[in-house]
């Protein structure tokens, strides 16, 4: 399985610290966090990796080079300065990724989800980890039907976590250029092809400085289990 990490944003909730560095390039206990990323696909026995790249995206190749320092063989997918969105993105590097299913992991988060769990798994369209609602989105993304089947509605709603396993047929009727994923979800959704998981393990999405400095003080002190 060959997966794809999300790192293409400009990251405007991070500035200014995202001025002159990629956010996923952004350190957290002296290591920038796509490396944490990259460290645990490879563990999962996941070698086959795409990013993808907009803003100061240079910075990244010359950084992460071919993946051999890590294990890895890394490909690129260039999107201009201005980047094309999560489905946009996706639908670019399907020549990088293949006619197979494939992982695609956000380049801003940091979990402990065991992605070799994922490798195997079967599925139709796509298939979402959700987590526990975080307190910047109180209201959850989506619901979890008889623990597999992920709805729009639902009283319970978890956070789309930033990691899914997804087959390229989710992206045939999409026109190249900037789209994003969340309407091709939805419209998956309503035909009961998107499929799911809860997880309650440690996750966090690096979204704002003081989130960055928060998991680097866990991870620092090595307090991050007592605090998942």
């Amino acid at each position: 399985m060959k997966a794809m990490i999300l790192a293409a944003g400009r990251g405007e909730r991070m500035r200014p610290l995202t001025d002159h560095t990629p956010k996923p390039l952004l350190k957290v206990a002296g290591k920038p966090l796509i490396e944490y990323t990259i460290e645990a696909l490879v563990s999962a026995g996941v070698t086959e990796i795409i990013i993808n790249l907009a803003h100061l995206g240079d910075q990244l190749k010359t950084y992460l080079g071919d993946g051999s320092q890590y294990q890895a063989h890394i490909q690129y997918s260039e999107e201009g300065e201005t980047g094309l969105e999560t489905a946009g993105g996706i639908k670019n590097a399907l020549p990088l990724l293949g006619d197979s299913p494939f992982l695609v992991i956000n380049g801003d988060i940091y979990c402990d989800f065991p992605l070799q769990t994922l490798v195997n798994k079967p599925f139709d369209l796509a298939h979402l980890v959700l987590v526990n609602n975080p307190k910047h989105n109180p209201k959850g993304d989506f619901s979890l039907h008889d623990h597999i089947k992920v709805t729009l509605e639902g009283e319970n709603k978890f956070t789309f976590s930033g990691i899914g396993l997804y087959h390229p047929d989710l992206f045939t009727e999409l026109e190249p250029g900037k789209s994003a994923l969340a309407p091709l979800l939805k419209k998956a959704m309503q035909n009961q092809r998107i499929s799911g998981e809860h997880y309650t393990g440690f996750w966090m999405d690096i979204g704002s400085p003081k989130r960055l400095e928060d998991l680097n003080h866990l991870l620092v002190n090595n307090t991050l289990n007592k605090n998942s």
